[in-house]
C-alpha cells in the first residue's frame, strides 16, 4: 500500500502521530481569532484591566474552572474509543482534521444559522454544503437553474427523516388547500380526493403556479386569496382539523422497509400522523421485498386510502444493505401514471457518503467496471443502480457525522427542487428579512425559515464545507477514503469466513449475507444448542466482553464491538430457512418464545470504516488480533 497517501495527513491518527498538525492549526486560528477581536474597534479602550488575572476572585474563579476541566479530561478517558482500529462497532471512526479544525475556529464566532443577520458567512456555507452533496448523489447543483437542490444540516438523520416527513405533508396537503379555496388554476383537481392523490413534481408545479398568479393580481386582491388559501392549509388547521374539513379524506401512509431506522416512527408520532400509519415492508435478504410494497400500494390504491411516502434505505443501519432504488422508482412512477402520487426519500444516512466513489472529478457517473477496480465483489449490481437511480428520488437523508469522518451533529437533509421548501417557510419579522427576489443564496439564507430548530451552531456548516473543500466529493478525493473502508470490509469478510472454519468443533458460525457496503454481521450458535434464547445469551455474554466499561480502564477492553439482531420480516423466509439451518436450530427458532425479543437472533456487528485497519501491504494484524481474540473467548465459554 502507497505510504505516500494524504489519508496520513487527514486525521489524528490512532496513537496521536499527527498531534501538533491539529495543535498548530488550533493554535494559529485562536489567536487570529483574538487578533480580529482587538482590530474590530482598536479605539476602544480594553474592558477587563491590566492585573486582574492576578486579583484573588479571577485566580479563585480559574482554580475552580482548571479543576473542573481537569476532572472533566479525566472523565472522557473512560470514553469509547472511536478513534482507534481496535473499535469496530457502531458508525463511528477517528475524526477529519479539516472537519475538527474547522469547527473549533468557527465555535469563538458563535455563528447561528438561521439567518444571514446572525451568521452572514456561515449560512451561505451550510447551502454551499447542501450543493456539495447535491453534486454528488446526482441532482442538479446548479444554483442559477430554477430546479436546482436544496440542501441544509441537521442534528443527524433522525431530524433529517423527519424533515422529509414535514416536506411530504405539507406538499400533499397544499393542493387540496387551492381546490378548498376554489382558486382558479388550470391543474387543480376538482375534488379533494383528487386533489390528496398528487405527487411532489406536481404538488411544487401548483405551488409555483399559484405564487406566480397571486403575485400578478392588485395587492388587495392578492391578500384576499392568501388569506382564503392559507385559511384552507393543513399547517393552519392542524392534521386532525384538515381531516375533519374534509371527512373523505385519510391520514396518508408511509411505507419503509422492516430495516428501517426507528426514527420513521419517531417522525410519524411527531407529526400527528400516528405510528399506525407507518407499514414496515418485510424485507429479503434485508432490503426492501419491492413485490411486497407494490402489493401494498395496490391495497392502497384500491381502498383509495392516499400514501405520503416510501422510504428506501441506502445502507440500513443494522446491516449496511442497500434497497433496490432504482426498481423502487420505477414503482413510484407506474403508480403516478395511475393516479397515486407519492413521495420518494432515500434514507442514506449510512450510505450516502459512499456516492463520492462512484463520481469523477468532473462529476460524471462512473461506470460499475471502473468503480469495481480494486474490490472482489464491490459493487453489487443493485448497488450500482441504487446509486445511479438516486438523482430521480424527491429527498434524502445523508450524515456527515457517519461515513463523511465529522462530529455529531452534522447530518443533512436535501430535496431534489429549491422550490419545495417554500412550502415550509415560517414569518418571524425580528428575525427573517423579505428576500430580494435575487439568486439561490438570497433567497434561501433566512434558513430558519424551512428547518425545525430555531438555533443551529454555524460551526457544523464550517466543519462539513471546509471538509469537503479539502477533500472534494469525488472518486479521486473522498471516495478514496470510502475505497479503503471497503476493501478492509472484503479483507475482513475472507477473515471471518476462516475464522468461522477454525472454530466449527466449538460453535456454528457464519457471516450470514454478504455486505452491501461496510457493515459485516457474524452470527454464533454453540455446538449441539437447539435453543434461540441460549444462542442468544451466548451472544450478549460476547457482546459485553466487547463493551466499553466505564468502571475499569479502558485500556482492559482488547477490541470494541457491537450487535443488532435478525429477524423473519427483515430476511424474508428462504434466508431465515437458509440460516437457521446453517446454525443448527429449529426451522420455527424465530417464532416467538415467551419472553421479549425470541422472536429475533442476536448477532455481532462490525463497523469497517477506520481508516487505518489495513497495513502497508493491505493486510491487517488488527483483524488477525480481533478473531484471535473471539477464538480465546469462544474456548473458554463454548
Amino acid at each position: 500500500m502507497d505510504i505516500d497517501r494524504e489519508l496520513n495527513a487527514c486525521f489524528i491518527g490512532p496513537y496521536g502521530e499527527n498531534d501538533q498538525l491539529l495543535e498548530s492549526l488550533t493554535v494559529e486560528f485562536l489567536r487570529d481569532h483574538v487578533y480580529w477581536r482587538r482590530n474590530l474597534h482598536p479605539e476602544d479602550a480594553p474592558v477587563i484591566p491590566t492585573g486582574a488575572n492576578r486579583l484573588p476572585k479571577f485566580l479563585a474563579f480559574e482554580s475552580r474552572m482548571r479543576r473542573e476541566l481537569h476532572g472533566l479530561s479525566a472523565a472522557l478517558k473512560r470514553s469509547v474509543p472511536f478513534h482507534s482500529p481496535r473499535y469496530i462497532g457502531h458508525m463511528v471512526s477517528d475524526l477529519l482534521i479539516p472537519g475538527l479544525a474547522a469547527q473549533m475556529l468557527a465555535l469563538p464566532y458563535n455563528p447561528n444559522n438561521v439567518s444571514a443577520e446572525s451568521a452572514p458567512v456561515t449560512i451561505d456555507m451550510e447551502l454551499k454544503a447542501g450543493l456539495q452533496l447535491a453534486a454528488m448523489i446526482g441532482f442538479v447543483a446548479d444554483p442559477t437553474r430554477e430546479d436546482c437542490a436544496f440542501g441544509h444540516l441537521t442534528s443527524g438523520g433522525t431530524l433529517a427523516n423527519v424533515q422529509s416527513l414535514r416536506l411530504a405533508l405539507a406538499l400533499k396537503a397544499f393542493p387540496v388547500a387551492l381546490q378548498a379555496a376554489s382558486v382558479p388554476l388550470p391543474g387543480v383537481p376538482d375534488t379533494a380526493s383528487a386533489a390528496f392523490q398528487l405527487g411532489p413534481a406536481a404538488s411544487v408545479a401548483l405551488w409555483t403556479a399559484w405564487k406566480q398568479w397571486r403575485d400578478a393580481l392588485p395587492a388587495k386582491e392578492a391578500r384576499e386569496w392568501s388569506g382564503r388559501v392559507e385559511a384552507q392549509r393543513l399547517e393552519q388547521l392542524g392534521l386532525a382539523g384538515f381531516l375533519a374539513r374534509h371527512p373523505g379524506l385519510r391520514a396518508p401512509a408511509v411505507f419503509a422497509p422492516s430495516t428501517a431506522h426507528y426514527s420513521w416512527s419517531k417522525g410519524c408520532k411527531l407529526l400527528g400522523l400516528g405510528r399506525d400509519q407507518l407499514r414496515l415492508i418485510p424485507g429479503k435478504a434485508m432490503r426492501l421485498d419491492l413485490d411486497a410494497l407494490s402489493n401494498a400500494l395496490d391495497a392502497c390504491h384500491a381502498a383509495g386510502e392516499p400514501v405520503l411516502m416510501a422510504v428506501g434505505v441506502l445502507g440500513s443501519t443494522e446491516f449496511g444493505t442497500i434497497d433496490p432504488i432504482g426498481n423502487l422508482l420505477d414503482l413510484r412512477d407506474r403508480c403516478a401514471a395511475r393516479g397515486q402520487g407519492f413521495a420518494v426519500h432515500v434514507d442514506a444516512a449510512w450510505g450516502g457518503y459512499l456516492a463520492s466513489l462512484f463520481r469523477e472529478p468532473n462529476g460524471a457517473l462512473r461506470s460499475r467496471a471502473t468503480v469495481a477496480e480494486g474490490f472482489a465483489a464491490f459493487p453489487a449490481p443493485h448497488v450500482q443502480a441504487a446509486i445511479e437511480g438516486l438523482h430521480r428520488i424527491d429527498s434524502i437523508t445523508i450524515d456527515p457525522h457517519k461515513l463523511g469522518y465529522l462530529p455529531y451533529g452534522a447530518g443533512a437533509f436535501l430535496c431534489r427542487d429549491q422550490r419545495a421548501i417554500d412550502v415550509l417557510a415560517e414569518g418571524a419579522d425580528y428575525v427573517f428579512q423579505p428576500d430580494d427576489g435575487g439568486d439561490f443564496f438570497a433567497r434561501h439564507r433566512s434558513l430558519g425559515r424551512y428547518i425545525p430548530e430555531g438555533s443551529k451552531a454555524g460551526a457544523n456548516a464550517a466543519a462539513v464545507y471546509v471538509t469537503h473543500r479539502v477533500l472534494p466529493l469525488d472518486a479521486s478525493h473522498f471516495g478514496e477514503l470510502q475505497a479503503l473502508s471497503l476493501r478492509a470490509t472484503e479483507v475482513f469478510v475472507a477473515k471471518a469466513e476462516a475464522f468461522c472454519q477454525r472454530v466449527a468443533g466449538r460453535v456454528q458460525a457464519l457471516v450470514p449475507f454478504h455486505p452491501d457496503s461496510n457493515l459485516v454481521c457474524l452470527a454464533f450458535n454453540p455446538r449441539g444448542n437447539a435453543r434461540l434464547a441460549d444462542a442468544n445469551r451466548f451472544v450478549r455474554a460476547l457482546q459485553r466482553a466487547l463493551s466499553a466499561d466505564p468502571t475499569r480502564p479502558l485500556q482492559l477492553g482488547e477490541y470494541f464491538g457491537s450487535v443488532t439482531t435478525l429477524k423473519r420480516e427483515a430476511m424474508g423466509d428462504a434466508d431465515t430457512a437458509r440460516l437457521l439451518e446453517a446454525l443448527d436450530l429449529p426451522p420455527d427458532a424465530l417464532e416467538a418464545e415467551p419472553g421479549e425479543g425470541n422472536d429475533r437472533l442476536v448477532i455481532l456487528r462490525h463497523t469497517l470504516m477506520n481508516p487505518f485497519l489495513l497495513d502497508e501491504h493491505g493486510d491487517s494484524p488488527v483483524m488477525d488480533g480481533y478473531f484471535a481474540f473471539l477464538e480465546r473467548w469462544i474456548v473458554d465459554h463454548s
